[in-house]
């Protein structure tokens, strides 16, 4: 039977909360002492908890929250299609969410935070209820002391009025039924042993949780593809009883462009870290135009070391088993663990924006919200030297008395991994922000939903794919054809404007014209043939108001060698207008070959060769020999699609070389 959500909003209304049915909403369990432990120390929503029923899993995580000092509601409802039966439930903290905006005169204050707290719960073998996905954090502080006004714990004592004959008084309900967990030690929450029957089996929670006729899809799509696309890849990893756990793929183009932007990339797993229906991971790069290119992607079946190794795995394989120089993931542990193993080597870091883009998340419901976003963006963002970063932090936490908060002490913690001001010698190729403002977007945005179902998107994959490429195709045209405008007299941009790709160009442009917001340059120091410079910028902060900031610039007048403090060069691949300023005030006309990176020119695939790239691979495989052929028939297909005459000699020549090749006679001892 298919099943799908008959719920992109919460089913309940806002304002509701889940009533309790009839007088089922506690179950005795018939033990006192453990009624008396339950009462006194409640146990923790754990991953693998089971329930009799749906009533049983509410009231439980409704006594936790009692105790705790939040109260809850359903705030997601999941139904199969033709019974409308529920199989799948959120229960969240009553402070989930945001309420929608009212048009009365005098509308109620807004009192949700956007919690994140909550369980999702799902029937599984028809019968029970199981706990698979836990957050026990709060974005606002909690009070058992306030817990009478919660609709949820109020609905405790009707249940128990109507359970209770009325010449007793009314008293809350707090046993709960000591609920069975199937978590084995070492198992994440996650059993292989089926404890009713005492039996191995392998839990439906590791591998990918597919409907009616989505292996089937996958595996004719990439069987299609494989007709198609002889370059196509794809592996599928089945456990023992032929359940499907992984996927991974790539099309020819994604294998060829890793082949060109092979030194920085980014493993997104936002599908998995807010819960999409699609286990969906991407690796993603940056191509010339500074466009995120994709670079092949896979379907993890669990979040685990093992895995995230066989997906890394794959890619890697898929790639000839040549290493990126940088890899930039979120802060899952699992995923941090398989990258270390995988990619030993690599330089491996978190991704910024997304740690920042959880600040409202975590952060949202605590007093003084936009005071404390404000200084840590400030933190962040304008430290341009570590003693910066810390001294402004410590101010951060010690005036906001944000001392307790874990989610902040896990960043300070890991603070070298993701704070710009600790990851200058580091080339990103313009993916990680260096300012609050900047916004990325991941590769598939717009393309998947939470909802998205495993056919959809192999559907909407092609278009995505497509759409992209035509992006690139538009970009590489306006790059070679146009002629760029030029905005100032400065020599550095009429260089540059003749190498770069157009985009490339516009954001070294702007810091040309961010030179005339510097002024004062200084010399300040000479220790041999290094020379240590101060500019002065100003600079906009908030409220439009703008401040004097100074920088350092350092520069060796033998190699002409010049190196800033903010580090632009590193973070996005071309010179700040710092050091242009320097170079300008040292009577250098042309910026040094050395800051011209290939990868940003515009007739960089023309130049560029696979096998300087990939020089220890094995040059008689068949997938070394593909892609090099078709990294070289690239720029044919390029300049063939310039004009109608080009076009037409492109395919003249084309066929005559695959009537030349025709006659060739395969010789079997020349096989590699």
């Amino acid at each position: 039977m298919e099943e799908v959500c008959l719920n992109s909003e919460p089913i309940f209304d806002e304002c509701d909360e889940y009533e309790v049915d009839g007088d089922g909403a506690f179950v005795d369990n018939g033990n006192e002492s453990g009624e008396a432990q339950s009462k006194k120390n409640p146990p923790l929503p754990t991953v693998g908890l089971e329930f009799d029923s749906f009533d049983e899993a509410y009231d439980f995580y409704n006594v936790y929250a009692k105790e705790l000092g939040f109260g809850i509601r359903v705030s997601n409802s999941w139904f199969r299609s033709k019974r409308k039966e529920r199989y799948r439930a959120k229960l969240s903290c009553s402070s989930a969410g945001f309420k929608k905006k009212s048009e009365a005169n005098n509308p109620r204050p807004e009192t949700r935070t956007g919690c994140p707290a909550m369980i999702i719960i799902r029937l599984v073998d028809t019968k029970r209820w199981r706990i698979v996905e836990v957050e026990l954090e709060h974005n606002h502080p909690v009070n058992p002391q306030i817990t009478r006004f919660y609709k949820s714990h109020k609905k405790m004592i009707l249940a128990a009025k109507k359970a209770q004959p009325q010449l007793h008084p009314v008293t809350e309900v707090h046993t709960i039924k000591l609920y069975r967990s199937t978590t084995l030690n070492g198992c994440s929450g996650c059993s292989n042993v089926d404890q009713r029957e005492g039996i191995s089996s392998v839990d439906h929670l590791k591998h990918l949780e597919l409907k009616d006729g989505d292996g089937h899809a996958l595996y004719n799509y990439f069987c299609r593809m494989k007709l198609t696309n002889p370059n196509f890849f794809y592996l599928m990893d089945l456990d023992n009883d032929g359940h499907l756990r992984n996927v991974f793929w790539a099309d020819a183009r994604s294998r060829t462009t890793y082949s060109y932007f092979c030194d920085t990339i980014t493993i997104d797993t936002t599908c998995l870290t807010n819960r999409y229906e699609i286990p969906l991971i991407s690796f993603v790069g940056v191509n010339h135009h500074g466009q995120s290119v994709l670079l092949g992607c896979g379907f993890v079946g669990f979040e685990s070391v093992e895995c995230f190794v066989w997906i890394l795995k794959a890619w890697l394989q898929c790639m000839l088993g040549y290493s990126p120089q940088v890899i930039i993931t979120d802060q899952n542990k699992t995923l941090v663990a398989a990258v270390s193993e995988v990619f030993p080597k690599a330089c491996h870091c978190y991704s910024t924006w997304y740690i920042m883009q959880r600040v409202p998340e975590k952060l949202g419901g605590l007093k003084g919200y936009e005071t404390i976003r404000s200084q840590l963006n400030k933190t962040v963002f304008s430290s341009l030297k570590i003693a910066e970063f810390e001294t402004s932090w410590t101010n951060m936490i010690k005036h906001n008395a944000l001392g307790d908060n874990k989610w902040l002490q896990s960043l300070y913690e890991d603070r070298t991994l993701w704070a710009p001001v600790y990851l200058k010698d580091i080339f990103f190729a313009g993916m990680v922000p260096i300012h609050a403002n900047e916004s990325f977007k991941t590769f598939f945005d717009g393309y998947v939903h939470k909802h998205t179902s495993f056919k959809e998107f192999l559907d909407k994959y092609d278009l995505a794919l497509h759409r992209k490429y035509h992006k690139v195709s538009v970009a590489d045209l306006e790059s070679r054809n146009l002629s760029l405008e030029l905005k100032t007299r400065c020599n550095f941009e009429l260089q540059l404007s003749k190498v770069y790709t157009k985009d490339i160009f516009s954001k070294f442009q702007s810091e040309v014209e961010g030179m005339y917001s510097c002024f004062n340059t200084r010399q300040v120091s000479v220790n041999g043939p290094i020379v240590t410079y101060i500019v002065k910028e100003r600079i906009e902060v908030e409220g439009n108001e703008k401040e004097v900031k100074y920088f350092e610039v350092l520069y060796e007048t033998t190699e002409v060698d010049i190196r800033c403090i903010c580090s632009l060069f590193n973070y996005k691949g071309y010179l700040c207008r710092h050091a242009l300023n320097v170079l300008n005030y040292n009577g250098v006309e042309e910026i040094p070959a050395r800051y011209i990176l290939p990868r940003w020119c515009k007739d960089f695939k023309r130049r560029y060769l696979l096998g300087q790239s990939l020089s220890n691979t094995n040059m008689y495989s068949s997938s070394y020999q593909y892609s090099h052929i078709l990294n070289c028939a690239l720029p044919v297909v390029e300049e063939g699609a310039q004009s109608q005459e080009r076009y037409k000699l492109a395919l003249q020549e084309l066929e005559k070389l695959l009537n030349k090749l025709n006659l060739v006679e395969d010789n079997p001892n020349n096989d590699g």
